[in-house]
């Protein structure tokens, strides 16, 4: 809360989300305003069977939250962490003259005013403020003009939530059922895997080929400056370059128009070339002019973020709601290119004041968007107010990544209003016998927006730089010396995997969800193990291959790329009153309307209605390795089993390292992975005491040793001590792994046995109720029992309690407002939390400690505190079990 409302009665009560915002705003306001948050949303269908209220559980659609039989009405629940937040609210607004609702302006924020009203049942006044940016001005012109909430983004939210709830509660269980538990299916997340699966399909299908040209080193006669040309033309054919080869055959598309060379012909061509007279055949040149780009929409910004910083989907929303909320930037959800007026004049001041007057064009640029829907077509995210703040005047108010956020977008909206930049093309055609060899450059004459911002680069200057490629200035028939003629390799490359901007672009470009979704979806797929990422690429698991086979041969239509978009267009009409929102979800779960584009979509319940019975789990858990022998009687197989993908070739069978992305696994791979596992069916040797063979295994989580054969009830599994190799393991070292723990022998000082183990955190020693972490290089197989005494002789380390006191702070910050002590960054033993000396906040893993500003903390705090103390979270996790259980059986 920002003002103080103990002693004052009749103040005007503004509900926002964040504590960060209401700071922000309440600066704006005088006193007879107070500020406070909600913290999000106050409430949702339930996420859990036992937040489902007494008297719908009986009924069968109550494991949904919606009553899909009474016009999709939804059960709406408070949850616990909530209620705290819930009574300060109401307790405010019994001494409260009106409530202005302050929520953000697009869907989700209409709809948690509307929740907000719903739940607190205001007796007052209630008043809609909407703004963009949280600057003074935008506050006081928010309040001369309020409005009432706006059912139709309303309901838009709902059926958006309602459609969502369904899709994923009523797929998920099929896929508990058929191929693993604890998956998920989403209306885009499904689509955004499929997206990511058929890529990497891509790249397995993929067949390089190989091919060579000539690099020739030229310079005009009398001139020491060079320039190099490739090889374009042997004849009347066409030197090919990587879009003339079939990418699944490896094989020329046109291979009569096309000459193609291996090494041998590559030299013998630049040896037959290299002593003959080289002339210029023809210059071309031609005017260029580049425009600048749009300013930032929630899609590009993730786009440019990404590719510029590395930035994830999530951090940059991260970082660019921290700067909205303090009142930096404006509104970061947003798909629209439009700046109003104000804005406009401030770009062109700075461009004036920056760059000078031949940098302004004659008129403003006006840029427009395709957006649909004129509820969320504000503006696009640029620096606000009037004056747009100078980022270097920002370096000490803002972290670094934000500090960085904040320049990529105050440059990109300023070149935005900027000259275009011009220049000149040249293309040069060198001419030696029957080969022709061609090079382009590249001069700007006049860098306009480039200035300022170049996409990708963050130094604009030195990318100007790159970016001139200057040749000689030569005519048509000048003579040339040819200084060599070099061969040169080259090999068809597969497509590149998506990054998480290519996939934001991709999604955008196909209108499948929103831009303000896509960091959340992405942190899903990785979650559940559907992706994983390799250096910045995501790479699809072979789980993610069976559920996208699953939903290909029996739910196409849930996973069409045109039907998920064609559901986002009716989602708009939606908001904007088009379209009726009951009839909407009516076509779409029990199925109507969807028939006529869609013949096999009967609506989601009827779809589902018989796929348990019809879906064989075997089928979609097989996947076929390409590039395989057809002839081959027993193909080998990747196979989704309860632990995990395995290999199969007949009855052999091999593990699959959890790094090894889908494209890496070539039929030679399967089959060097599947001797491997059979040679670990050849025991290592044999126990002399039981008799038992011993096996050195490779499972999911590393190699171990087992003694005993597979179908052993007494076998026993003990994994290598940290170092060892399987290759490395000989019989007695194995023997003495399998039999620790390993007495030492007595402790003189109580009698009791010293054993030395190794367990989950690594070797220690055990006596009694005392342990001891070994020191690095020291083996529980080896240590002696003086060793051991001399370690039970020194105090025991005990981490968090003691190094607590001794550790330093990862980052401080000022007193908080509500405990007047220090809010520090401290380690813990679970990770980094942010405390204020009473409250306790864990550290996101999606915040980086260079990242956490002191609003985030102090938000944080505020979310933790508002949750109030956790309990019963055993019976939570156990009623989830049960949940999932009775749904699978019911299936």
């Amino acid at each position: 809360m920002v003002s103080n409302t103990s002693t004052r009665k009749g103040f005007s009560l503004v509900i926002v989300e964040s504590p960060a915002k209401a700071r922000t705003i309440g600066r704006f306001l005088g006193n007879e305003y107070v500020v406070e948050a909600s913290i999000g949303h106050i409430r949702d269908l339930p996420s859990v069977a036992s937040e489902i209220p007494e008297k719908y559980r009986k009924e069968k659609w109550s494991r949904l939250g919606v009553n899909v039989d009474a016009n999709f009405q939804p059960i709406y629940i408070v949850p616990n962490e909530k209620r705290k937040q819930i009574k300060k609210l109401s307790d405010l607004i019994k001494g409260a003259k009106e409530v202005y609702l302050a929520t953000d302006e697009d869907r989700e924020g209409e709809a948690i005013s509307w929740h907000l009203v719903e739940t607190l049942k205001p007796k007052v006044p209630i008043h809609r403020l909407v703004f963009h940016e949280i600057t003074k001005k935008a506050i006081q012109n928010a309040l001369t003009s309020p409005r009432s909430i706006n059912n139709d983004l309303v309901q838009a939210q709902e059926t958006r939530r309602i459609i969502d709830r369904l899709y994923g509660y009523e797929v998920s269980p099929l896929l508990w059922y058929k191929i693993r538990p604890k998956l998920s299916a989403g209306r885009v997340q499904s689509v955004a895997v499929r997206l990511i699966v058929e890529r990497e399909r891509e790249r397995i299908a993929f067949c390089s080929a190989m091919y060579w040209d000539l690099l020739g080193n030229f310079a005009v006669k009398n001139e020491t400056k060079s320039f190099q040309a490739g090889l374009i033309l042997v004849g009347k054919r066409k030197i090919p370059t990587g879009k003339d080869f079939d990418s699944t055959t490896g094989k020329l598309l046109n291979p009569n128009g096309c000459l193609l060379l291996d090494e041998s012909s590559a030299k013998n061509l630049a040896a037959r070339l290299l002593p003959l007279p080289a002339k210029v055949k023809s210059v071309e040149e031609k005017p260029y002019t580049e425009r600048p780009y749009a300013p930032f929409t929630t899609s590009t910004l993730q786009q440019e973020a990404n590719r510029k910083f590395g930035f994830t989907a999530r951090t940059t929303m991260s970082l660019a709601q921290n700067l909205y909320e303090n009142g930096y930037i404006t509104y970061m959800r947003t798909d629209s290119t439009n700046l109003s007026d104000e804005a406009i004049r401030a770009a062109r001041n700075h461009v004036l004041n920056e760059y000078g007057q031949d940098y302004l064009p004659a008129s403003p640029r006006i840029y427009k968007t395709n957006v649909k829907n004129a509820q969320e077509a504000h503006e696009a995210i640029r620096p606000a107010g009037s004056s747009f703040e100078l980022p270097e005047n920002l370096k000490d108010k803002l972290t670094h990544e934000q500090f960085r956020l904040y320049d990529l977008i105050w440059k990109r909206t300023v070149a935005s209003q900027m000259s275009d930049a011009r220049g000149k093309r040249k293309q040069l055609i060198v001419e030696i016998d029957d080969a022709q060899f061609s090079v382009s450059g590249k001069t700007i004459e006049f860098s306009g927006y480039l200035r300022a911002y170049v996409e990708g680069s963050d130094d604009p200057d030195a990318e100007l730089a790159d970016r001139e490629v200057l040749l000689p200035s030569v005519r048509s028939g000048d003579e040339l010396q040819t200084l060599a003629l070099d061969p040169k390799s080259h090999a068809t490359m597969p497509p590149a995997r998506y990054s998480e901007a290519a996939l934001t672009k991709v999604l955008t470009d196909r209108g499948i969800g929103r831009p303000s979704t896509y960091a959340s979806i992405i942190e899903t797929i990785l979650n559940r193990n559907y992706v994983f990422k390799k250096g910045g690429a995501l790479v699809p698991t072979w789980v993610a291959f069976a559920v996208c086979q699953l939903m290909e041969r029996h739910l196409p239509d849930l996973i069409n790329y045109d039907f998920t978009a064609q559901m986002e267009d009716q989602l708009d009409a939606i908001s904007r009153g088009e379209l009726g929102h009951l009839r909407y979800l009516k076509d779409f779960y029990f199925g109507t309307e969807f028939q006529e584009t869609h013949p096999h979509m009967s609506g989601l319940k009827p779809l589902l209605n018989h796929k348990t019975e019809e879906i064989n789990a075997r089928e979609v858990n097989t996947i076929f390795l390409t590039h395989q022998n057809t002839n081959d009687p027993e193909p080998i197989v990747v196979r989704i089993g309860k632990f995990g993908p395995f290999l199969q070739q007949g009855e052999r069978t091999g593990n699959l390292p959890e790094d090894l992305p889908p494209d890496e696994l070539t039929p030679e791979k399967a089959t060097e992975l599947l001797n491997n596992a059979q040679r670990a069916e050849e025991p290592l040797g044999f126990d002399p005491d039981s008799g038992k063979p011993i096996f050195v295994k490779s499972g999911r989580f590393g190699p171990y040793l087992q003694r005993g054969n597979s179908d052993d009830e007494e076998k026993q599994n003990v994994s290598l001590l940290k170092g060892m190799t399987p290759e490395t393991i000989d019989l007695e070292t194995a023997l003495k792994l399998l039999s620790l723990p390993r007495n030492l022998g007595k402790n003189p000082e109580n009698n009791e046995d010293i054993l030395a183990r190794d367990g989950k955190f690594g070797p220690y020693i055990v006596c009694g109720k005392e342990t001891r972490s070994l020191p690095n290089g020291v083996s529980p197989l080896s240590i002696e029992l003086d060793q051991a005494l001399e370690l039970l002789a020194q105090p025991k380390f005990r981490g968090r309690r003691e190094n607590t006191k001794q550790t330093e702070p990862l980052k401080t910050f000022g007193d908080s407002p509500v405990t007047g002590k220090q809010v520090k960054l401290l380690s813990g033993r679970f990770g980094s939390y942010v405390t204020d000396g009473e409250t306790n906040a864990t550290l996101p893993k999606d915040i980086t400690i260079e990242e956490l500003t002191f609003d985030r903390a102090i938000d944080l705090l505020a979310e933790r505190a508002a949750k109030g103390k956790t309990t019963k979270r055993t019976t939570r996790k156990k009623s989830v079990k049960k949940t999932v259980k009775k749904t699978a059986k019911k299936k």
